[in-house]
């Protein structure tokens, strides 16, 4: 199945893993020689990228993605997921070996998870493979990780982008622990980092303060980062100065993706101008409406979106 689209008014354009998520809900997440059971199974589309790039459709955005999956029935889920959430599909790999990607996880009555990747086809893809003419016509291309070989084909779309192409990125856990040296081509080429807060102390100085290492990330040339903190909420920087904005109170049913959606928020602020302050605090909201229900049915409706935006400075 191959369902296309026209991409010539397409504003943003993910890369990054996809993945059928299968995600278990328990008691208690087990450790090592514990044991615990299991309640219910969830199954939901998933990769980080693809989660931000529903959430900006979702917001009236024109999305597309770059992924690779396999001609299974996975594939066909998380294809027919991209086009029913009217995210253009041309930009898709289509592999006929192989298996889809997938992520297994554990979720436990606080909304706690452990996550275990099984990335399939995701790490076949080579830079021969991506339409670098449909890439031309965006305006923001959101880089996330891969656990293997794909993490080369970022890396060399980095050659082929168009200087006026703004490249957000949102590196993952498993993407700082390559290490700064590994992902200095993509950073030396990100205009928007969007980090965690243990990430960015494990990809730069833990014994530095947040604010200090945003200081020294913008003498580098990033223009703005974006340390998200969770339930202490988010601090960002740019070259006009800096903003602490606290998470407003929810209760988490699941925080699976909730840094994806905060980037949907982020990204679709961006794009509409909004200062740093507002942008924040609309990232912060739409992901913590997100977080109150299990998978996608906690993202906000675009009008109640845009009520709450217009309501805040």
């Amino acid at each position: 199945m191959k369902i296309l689209g026209n991409d010539l008014d397409v504003e943003v354009i993910g890369f990054g893993a996809l993945n059928l998520d299968k995600l278990y809900h328990v008691e208690d997440i087990a450790c090592r020689d514990e044991e615990s059971y299991i309640k219910s199974l969830y199954e939901s589309p998933g990769g980080s990228a693809a989660n931000t790039i529903i959430g900006l459709s979702k917001l009236g955005i024109k999305t597309s993605y770059i992924g690779k999956i396999s001609e299974d029935p996975d594939g066909d889920v998380l294809e027919l997921n991209l086009a029913y959430n009217e995210v253009f599909t041309n930009n898709l790999i289509y592999s006929k070996k192989g298996e889809t990607g997938k992520v297994i996880g554990f979720v436990d009555k606080l909304g706690n998870r452990a996550l275990y990747v099984d990335s399939g086809v995701n790490d076949d893809i080579s830079i021969d493979e991506i339409n670098i003419q449909n890439i031309t016509v965006s305006k923001i291309i959101h880089f996330t990780s891969f656990v293997g070989d794909s993490f080369n084909a970022q890396k060399d779309l980095i050659d082929k982008l168009d200087e006026n192409i703004v490249l957000s990125f949102d590196p993952g856990t498993i993407y700082v622990k390559k290490g700064l040296d590994e992902l200095k081509k993509i950073l030396n080429r990100t205009n928007i980092l969007l980090i965690n807060e243990k990430e960015l102390k494990i990809l730069y100085d833990d014994s530095k303060t947040v604010k200090e290492i945003a200081s020294n990330l913008l003498d580098y040339g990033i223009e703005i980062i974006v340390v998200k903190k969770g339930s202490n909420g988010v601090f960002a920087m740019n070259k006009d100065g800096f903003v602490d904005v606290k998470a407003f109170d929810a209760e988490v049913a699941d925080t699976t993706g909730a840094g994806d959606i905060f980037n949907s928020g982020f990204l679709y602020s961006y794009l509409k101008g909004y200062s740093l302050l507002k942008s924040c605090k609309i990232a912060n909201w739409i992901s913590s409406k997100y977080i109150q229900k299990f998978g996608s049915d906690g993202f906000p409706s675009i009008d109640e979106v845009k009520l709450f935006e217009n309501e805040i400075n």
